[in-house]
């Protein structure tokens, strides 16, 4: 069992790298989080070449309630999430964080709560886990509150999970650098 976080920019082979490390385990529970985005041809393209590089052998589960999968006991399959931004994108959502006001009062405390239970059932995980999730510390300052707020939260998310791993990669231009390797 290990806890294995791969972190990178948009488009730096984050995902493909990520499948690779798997790529000898016949039976991989891929965990999407990003979900369909109806009347979005580009974006179903994306999933379509996502799922196209997937094994016949692993299974996908399209969800965002990512704690019980981690947690399970029952199913040996090492576990890839893909990923971490997206699954933080639905949090967010879910708790209207993007809205100021809402953030003010109470937003911020739930998105949290969400942040520290995914970081604590990552932590817990008895099986092999493999995490995806964008660097968020490189690039520019977001020009809004709302993508500052996003920026800062996933930073905080990736510390946690990076803490309860054993491994962590960054991924640039296709190539991986180990960060912390067990």
């Amino acid at each position: 069992m290990t806890r294995t976080l791969l972190l990178g920019g948009a488009r730096s082979g984050k995902s493909t790298r990520a499948e690779q490390l798997l790529a000898d385990r016949d039976d991989v529970l891929y965990v999407a989080t990003g979900g369909t985005r109806d009347g979005d041809p580009e974006w179903a393209r994306r999933v379509a070449l996502h799922r196209g590089r997937r094994p016949a052998g692993w299974r996908t589960a399209e969800t965002c309630d990512l704690e019980p999968l981690l947690r399970d006991t029952a199913d040996p399959a090492p576990l890839l999430v893909d990923c971490l931004g997206l699954w933080l994108t639905h949090v967010m959502d879910a708790c209207g964080a993007w809205d100021d006001a809402v953030w003010e009062d109470g937003g911020e405390a739930a998105v949290q709560a969400r942040a520290a239970s995914l970081a604590a059932a990552w932590r817990e995980a008895r099986r092999t886990v493999v995490a995806v999730s964008n660097e968020v510390g490189m690039g520019v300052v977001p020009a809004t509150a709302s993508g500052r707020r996003f920026r800062d939260e996933l930073g905080r998310l990736n510390m946690a999970v990076a803490e309860a791993s054993e491994t962590v990669l960054l991924v640039v231009a296709g190539q991986v650098l180990p960060i912390r390797q067990a």
